[in-house]
């Protein structure tokens, strides 16, 4: 088992998945810089005494609701990513060339997603971003699952 954790693919996997979390975990930082520029909170106790407008909650931001939904969309993605980026270098078979090209394209489409998503480029950049990281999350699953029960 220690030659499997110690092999290029499991070094591949904690490589791109630790960008793709990294990029995860930032984004709440971020939602909070735009919350405390915009004077936006969500919940009267996190109303600070120098930023209060008119002391009330506001929920409805557009911009702060942006880099809410960014980051939904990263969890909706990089979870499951994570799951099958450990199964797929452990249980796909795949050569390791497929398998840093499934991560490599994974990683960047996440990256390019949060670019596209903050900066509102026009559809259908995000729409592409998206597909081609959760195409990278059906063919890991799909491989995995023809590897170990013989479809």
């Amino acid at each position: 088992m220690s030659d499997v954790l110690a092999s290029k693919e499991m070094s591949y996997f904690v490589t791109y998945s630790s960008i793709v979390l990294l990029k995860m975990v930032d984004m709440s930082p971020i939602t909070s810089f735009f919350r405390l520029r915009r004077g936006v909170f969500s919940n009267p106790e996190d109303l600070p005494l120098a930023t209060v407008k008119d002391n009330k909650v506001v929920t409805n931001d557009s911009v702060v609701e942006r880099v809410r939904r960014c980051h939904l969309n990263d969890l909706e993605n990089i979870v499951p990513f994570f799951g099958l980026g450990l199964l797929y270098a452990l249980f796909s078979g795949a050569s390791t060339s497929t398998l840093l090209w499934h991560y490599r394209i994974f990683t960047v489409s996440r990256l390019l997603h949060t670019v596209v998503y903050l900066y509102a480029v026009p559809q259908p950049a995000r729409f592409l971003c998206f597909l081609a990281g959760f195409g990278v999350n059906v063919s890991m699953g799909v491989q995995i699952l023809m590897n170990n029960f013989n479809l």
